[in-house]
């Protein structure tokens, strides 16, 4: 084994840097010579004094490089590298002009009145005391996160969680770490169980310590959360446990019986194999509850005057509903809470625009929502009136608890005003969703949720569609006719094949549905790069980025999410010196790029131009589209525009919320819709190829799909219509609340 060097000097320059990993290139200037030095070192700026350990290689391209195994670094001393250090970027807005006079003022106390005295920088010409205060703030800020990075850099964990602790502990981040490093498992920060184990072991925890038992309980609780799942089986949770920490069973199940006696887990005496968090089984509760009260019989139409309305509608809009679609529209007048569930083609616009038309001619008002941004903004070009996504139905106000949950302005105390709320794609809503939007629900008002319950199901705990359907206790309408396709367009039907278990159509001339052959996974990819960047666009006249969306089943893998957005960044927009860019993460941000939001933030600023007017709003969220319009390096900033109007500036240290978006996951796609769709068909985990993520991935297409890959595995995804169970039990909640309510309406109990 090669004995490791040290080198020792002055940082002079930043070749590259990722924030999110900490790997970074740079050039160290020692007594003799300068030194390029390449690892992971988070947050060096130029200035500082660094001694690092590792060994010389040669790079085949870049030449002699010190390869860095651990840094020890000091904040410089030295005038020269003090000014270097203050304009390397760290503080926004502090230029190396204002870093110079600054320094030449202050000299080597420059460091310290920025600490201690920063409104003595207002001494300086040019300095306000607003700048004064902001750039003391920021050095703070900055040395502070800089030594919670150093520290988890010392455990081996990345910059990226790195400043998740800093944001959440602060500068107290080293002694909460060594108090009980498990904390670092919850969910605003969500490092592994394995990774804080590590910790635990370097700071002396004993395997059987009751905290790290009850840590790895709550752990697999909230993966099987994140899986969708709003309980565990109490046995699965036990003996995962036991797999996990490697101790007896006996010490699990003391952790378990903790764990409940503190209110952490709970369990019902009914169903003591159901695990769960107290929030998700109030909400299953409660929505139970609350739609049972809601779901009582509504007289305030005669039929005779809504069958006028009907044929008004039909006859002012020249077309004709068939029986279904007038028992949908009945079903919705008479109940109130009713289901409208069907495909794609089946009519749901149509009756959603009737439903208008009616309830406004009885003089109800009548609400509009979505779950998402993307399919709030459709349903509202689709039915004429505006739509709005159910956090901003719900108005998001400012506080954000410890799980960076919303806190919603609309609820039991102030609830809602309408009297009719019709929430389209209601398949993408989970439990917690649900459970807000019914605390605001108004008493005597109608819900009328549609959706296609084929697709799959919310990406947040819960099946809540498919639970309220399964109940058989709120009156559902299924939809199986196909009204909507246009001339040429088998899209519509070959969805429908493919949902009833059926090849699809494709292939023939003049149609909208094509499937290209390749078997090897790089020939799929160079055709998707070739028909997403050149085919396609000359062939229809399509922008690529804006009209055409690649859909992969999986994130990981060369036909993954991941990989199909490097190659489709290269071939779309592609480095220039005309264009800014940003590395972060596993991604390289460019001026021009397709970006996705990946979580919902609720005070994210945003502003567009309305009428020739600036409006501003908040929220930003999990799933929204968008296109990189301008990097600012010296602010250190990117501005997004998304859906062609919201602005949204993201500081550099929040780009872990941004995904490139040339390509995307199945599931990030639902409730939106492309006019193209491309999507390779290669093998993949069964869990993943399912007929309901195929079936998903189709019906976001309006007028094109392409198909590239191995027929055989599309075969795979169409016979694989096991959908993995998902542990939910609004179904029974339902049924034994209806029961309950139905023997007291009846007078046979009393409370």
């Amino acid at each position: 084994m090669n004995k490791l060097e040290n080198v020792s000097g002055t940082i002079k320059s930043i070749r590259y840097t990722n924030e999110r990993t900490g790997y970074t290139v740079c050039d160290l200037k020692t007594e003799k010579s300068v030194v390029t030095l390449v690892g992971s070192m988070p947050l060096l700026a130029p200035g500082e004094n660094v001694t690092a350990t590792g060994d010389f290689v040669v790079h085949s391209e870049y030449g002699r490089q010190f390869k860095v195994a651990s840094c020890e670094r000091k904040i410089p001393t030295r005038e020269e590298e003090m000014q270097d250090y203050l304009s390397g970027g760290m503080i926004k807005g502090l230029g190396p002009a204002t870093a110079k006079r600054i320094i030449e003022t202050f000299r080597d106390k420059a460091f310290e009145v920025l600490l201690s005295e920063p409104m003595r920088l207002t001494e300086i010409r040019g300095i306000t005391s607003e700048k004064a205060l902001s750039f003391g703030q920021a050095f703070l800020k900055h040395e502070n996160m800089r030594n919670t990075i150093m520290l988890m850099y010392r455990y081996n964990v990345s910059t990226n969680y790195a400043i998740k602790i800093w944001k959440r502990f602060g500068s107290q981040a080293g002694e909460e770490i060594r108090k009980n490093p498990y904390i670092l498992t919850e969910n605003d920060i969500g490092l592994s169980f394995s990774v804080c184990d590590r910790i635990a072991f370097l700071e002396g925890i004993e395997p059987g310590d009751k905290e790290r038992l009850k840590a790895a309980l709550l752990w697999i609780l909230r993966l099987s959360v994140g899986n969708g799942h709003t309980y565990f089986p109490k046995e699965q949770l036990l003996a995962r446990g036991a797999k996990l920490t490697r101790v007896v069973p006996g010490l699990v199940e003391d952790a378990f019986d903790a764990l409940f006696m503190e209110s952490e887990i709970f369990v019902e005496r009914q169903y003591p194999d159901r695990v769960y968090t107290p929030e998700l089984i109030e909400a299953e509760r409660f929505c139970a509850r609350r739609l049972v009260s809601l779901n009582g019989k509504k007289d305030d139409f005669s039929a005779g005057e809504s069958d006028d309305l009907l044929r008004q509608y039909e006859g002012n809009h020249h077309i004709q509903m068939d029986e279904i679609q007038k028992k949908a529209v009945l079903c919705a007048l008479e109940n109130g809470v009713s289901i409208i569930t069907g495909g794609p083609g089946t009519g749901k616009t149509t009756i959603i625009k009737v439903l208008i038309h009616v309830f406004e001619a009885y003089g109800l008002s009548v609400t509009l929502a979505a779950p998402t941004g993307r399919a709030a903004k459709r349903i509202s070009e689709t039915s004429g009136c505006e739509a709005k996504t159910i956090h901003r139905l719900l108005e998001v106000g400012y506080n954000i608890d410890d799980q960076e949950r919303p806190y919603f302005m609309r609820n039991e105390e102030n609830p809602l005003s309408f009297d009719v709320l019709i929430v389209d794609e209601a398949s993408m809503i989970d439990i917690v969703m649900m459970d807000a939007l019914l605390k605001a629900f108004p008493p005597d008002a109608r819900l009328i949720l549609v959706g296609d319950v084929d697709q799959l199901p919310s990406v947040g705990a819960g099946n809540v569609l498919s639970d309220i359907i399964d109940s058989n206790t709120i009156k559902t309408i299924r939809l199986d006719a196909i009204f909507r396709q246009s001339a040429g367009s088998i899209i519509v039907q070959n969805a429908h094949l493919i949902n009833n278990g059926q090849m699809p159509v494709y292939n023939k001339k003049d149609t909208d549905f094509f499937f290209m052959r390749e078997n090897k996974t790089a020939d799929i990819v160079n055709l998707i790069i070739d028909l997403y960047s050149l085919r396609l666009p000359v062939k229809y006249n399509l922008n690529p980025v804006k009209d055409i969306q690649v859909l992969s089943p999986m994130k990981k893998g060369d036909a993954g999410v991941i990989e199909l957005n490097k190659r489709l960044q290269s071939a779309i927009n592609p480095p220039s010196r005309l264009k800014k860019e940003k590395g972060f993460g596993k991604y390289i941000f460019r001026e021009g790029d397709k970006v996705m939001q990946v979580k919902n933030n609720y005070q994210t600023e945003w502003k567009t131009i309305q009428d020739g007017n600036t409006v501003t709003g908040e929220g930003i969220y999990n799933g929204d589209m968008g296109y990189i319009v301008f990097i600012d390096e010296t602010e250190q900033e990117i501005t997004v525009k998304f859906d062609e109007e919201k602005e949204v500036i993201y500081p550099f240290s929040q780009l872990d919320e941004l995904i490139l978006a040339y390509a995307t996951t199945v599931h990030k796609s639902q409730g939106s819709e492309f006019p193209v769709v491309i999507m390779p068909v290669v093998w993949g985990p069964p869990m993943l190829l399912t007929r309901n993520l195929f079936y998903t991935a189709i019906t976001r297409a309006r007028q094109l799909v392409v198909l590239v890959g191995t027929e055989r595995y599309m075969q795979d995804m169409i016979n694989n219509d096991k959908i993995d169970r998902r542990y939910s039990a609004l179904n029974y909640r339902l049924s034994s609340a209806f029961a309950t309510y139905r023997l007291l309406s009846e007078g046979i109990i009393e409370i």
